[in-house]
């Protein structure tokens, strides 16, 4: 394996960003800092950052999961959001992901993200099986 692996999704990512949606380095994964953009750029859920964090969750999962992992796999997360207005509410969302087995988390109060509508952006380091082992052999 090279120095690192670039991870993408089941997307096709646009060669006019200059940044990886996620990068494996051996059994280390780091997500990118995500938004609720969908593939055509536009916010799911605006003025909702219940519905944001869902999405970028979403989005999570579907890196996860390219890369031979799951959310059990995650250690840590840090969140920028730039309102505190229902930020209390994505904590259900968290509940609902991570099913009690909680990763190392930090949250920024930004005064705006560079996407535009976005009320919250979440990166993420997740520790991988070393090598990635079939889904159903994972162990919880």
């Amino acid at each position: 394996m090279a120095a690192y692996e670039v991870i993408t999704g089941p997307s096709a990512w646009p060669a006019r960003y200059t940044f990886s949606p996620a990068v494996r380095a051996g059994n280390l994964l780091f997500i990118s800092g995500t938004t609720a953009g969908d593939e055509s750029g536009t916010i799911v859920g605006p003025g909702d950052i219940v519905a944001q964090t869902r999405y970028i969750f979403e989005k999570f999962g579907k890196l996860l999961a390219a890369a031979g992992g799951g959310f059990e796999d995650i250690v840590q997360t840090t969140e920028y959001v730039t309102t505190t207005e229902d930020y209390g509410k994505t904590a259900d969302v968290r509940r609902e992901v991570f099913k009690g087995r909680f990763p190392t988390a930090t949250g920024v109060i930004v005064a705006g993200l560079l996407r535009e509508g976005a009320l919250i952006e979440i990166s993420a380091v997740a520790v991988l099986p070393d090598p990635p082992l079939p889904r159903g052999e994972r162990a919880a």
